[in-house]
C-alpha cells in the first residue's frame, strides 16, 4: 500500500505541473479535522488538508503528520524531542478508509477561496512536499500538523485571515490537553510528570490551535479580509464525512493513578508504624523506594536539561524526582547494613516538606497523584527518624 500512494503522489505531482492549466480547473480545498483514537498520539485528534480537483479527476489528501516508528532511535529522538515528521499525500479513500477502521469520524470545512488563492495554496502544498521540504522537525504545542495546515492556508489567503475571539480567558496547553486525556488517566499522569510550569501560562486563541479541534472551532467562525478590505467567511460550508462510533478502549490497568498513589500512602503509613512500633528500620523497603524516586528522577532532569520539547525545562517536580537519591543509593544501603544512623532522610523530611508547601505557590498545576506519593516518601524518611530518636 506504501508504494501505491508514492506512485499515486508522483501521478499526481505530474499532473499538477502547470499553474495557467491549474487557473482553468475547478478545484476545491478542504480542511479536515478527525476524531481521536484509543493510541496515545490519537488522543488529540488530527487535521490535513483535502485537494479536489474535478477537472482532472483528482482527490488527495496532504498530510503533515506521516511518521514512521521504525526511524533509527525513534524513541531517543522522541524523548529528546527531535522527533521529525513529514507531510505525506494519500488518495481521499485511503485516508478515509483509515480513519473509518480506526473508529474516528471525519469533519470537513471547505475553504470560501478564489481561483487565485487556490491554486497559490496548490503551489505552496507542492512545494512543501519536494524531497527537500517534506520532513520538518515536529513540536507538538507549536508546530504539528495542525498549525502546518492552518499557516499554509493563510500564507495562500490575499489578505488577512481573523480568527472570532478566544473560547475561554483561562486556557493553557495543560487544560488543553486534560481535556483529551480525561479519560486515559494513566497517559494524562504521564504527560503531566513532564510539562513544567510554562505549560500552565495563558494562551491565546493562535496557541490554542495546535489542538485539532480548536482548529476546526476558531475556522469555523472566522473570516477572510482581503486587499480591498472586503470580507467573507473562511469557511463555506461544513459537513461530517465520516460518521462512525468510537471503538472501545481495551481496558487497561483496573486502578487509576490517585488510587495507586493513595495505596501507596497507605502502605507508607503502615510500614512506618510498624518501624516505630517495633522499633526496626526496614531498610530494604526504603532503598526501593529511594531506587523508584532516583530513577522517576532520570527521566525528569533528562527531559528537564536535555530535551527540547516546549515547556518541559520549568517543571518544578525536578526538586521531587531528581537523581540525587539514585546517586545517594550505595551510601545509604551501606550504613543500613552497618546499623549506623543516617541523616539523609532527616534532611529528607525537610526538604520533602518544603516542596509540599512550595506546590501551592510554584504556578504549575501538579497532578493530583503526585501528593501521595510526595506524602508516602515524607512518611518513609519521618519514621526512620523517629525510629532512631527512639534508638538514641
Amino acid at each position: 500500500m506504501r508504494i501505491l500512494k508514492y506512485l499515486y503522489a508522483v501521478v499526481f505531482l505530474c499532473c499538477t505541473m502547470s499553474s495557467w492549466a491549474q487557473r482553468q480547473d475547478s478545484i476545491r480545498f478542504s480542511l479536515l479535522t478527525c476524531a481521536p483514537g484509543n493510541e496515545i498520539y490519537e488522543l488529540f485528534g488530527h487535521t490535513a488538508i483535502r485537494y479536489e480537483n474535478y477537472t482532472r479527476n483528482v482527490d488527495v489528501v496532504f498530510n503533515y503528520g506521516m511518521f514512521s516508528f521504525r526511524t533509527p532511535n525513534f524513541v531517543m529522538r522522541f524523548v529528546k524531542g527531535e522527533t521529525d515528521y513529514e507531510l505525506g499525500i494519500m488518495p481521499y479513500t485511503y485516508f478515509e478508509m483509515e480513519y473509518a477502521q480506526r473508529g474516528s469520524s471525519v469533519y470537513q470545512q471547505v475553504l470560501n477561496l478564489t481561483q487565485e488563492e487556490k491554486v497559490r495554496l496548490l503551489a505552496l502544498l507542492e512545494d512543501n512536499y519536494l524531497p527537500q521540504n517534506r520532513t520538518y522537525r515536529y513540536n507538538y504545542f507549536y508546530d504539528n500538523c495542525t498549525t502546518r495546515a492552518r499557516d499554509r492556508i493563510e500564507q495562500a489567503i490575499e489578505g488577512s485571515v481573523v480568527y472570532p475571539d478566544s473560547v475561554g480567558m483561562k486556557c493553557t496547553f495543560r487544560s488543553i490537553v486534560h481535556e483529551y486525556t480525561k479519560d486515559s488517566k494513566w497517559d494524562e499522569l504521564g504527560i503531566d510528570l513532564c510539562l513544567g510550569r510554562q505549560a500552565d501560562e495563558q494562551i491565546g486563541k493562535r496557541l490554542q490551535m495546535f489542538a485539532p479541534f480548536y482548529m476546526k472551532h476558531y475556522a469555523s467562525g472566522a473570516y477572510i479580509v482581503d486587499s480591498l478590505g472586503e470580507k467573507r467567511p473562511l469557511v463555506a460550508t461544513e459537513t461530517m464525512l465520516v460518521d462512525v462510533q468510537p471503538k472501545i478502549s481495551k481496558p487497561g490497568f483496573f486502578l487509576s493513578p490517585i488510587s495507586c498513589a493513595i495505596i501507596f500512602l497507605i502502605a507508607c503509613v503502615l510500614v512506618g508504624w510498624l518501624q516505630w512500633r517495633r522499633h526496626t528500620i526496614y531498610w530494604g523497603w526504603g532503598a526501593v523506594l529511594t531506587l523508584a524516586q532516583g530513577i522517576a528522577g532520570c527521566i525528569i532532569a533528562f527531559l528537564f536539561f536535555f530535551s527540547v520539547h516546549p515547556t518541559v525545562g520549568s517543571n518544578w517536580l525536578l526538586i521531587l524526582f531528581n537523581p540525587l537519591p539514585l546517586i545517594y543509593l550505595p551510601v545509604m544501603i551501606y550504613r543500613s547494613i552497618k546499623g549506623r544512623k543516617d541523616n539523609y532522610h532527616l534532611i529528607n523530611v525537610v526538604y520533602l516538606t518544603l516542596f509540599m508547601l512550595i506546590v501551592p505557590f510554584c504556578g504549575q498545576k501538579i497532578n493530583l497523584s503526585v501528593l501521595p506519593l510526595a506524602l508516602g516518601l515524607l512518611v518513609n524518611s519521618a519514621s526512620y527518624v523517629l525510629v532512631w530518636s527512639k534508638k538514641s
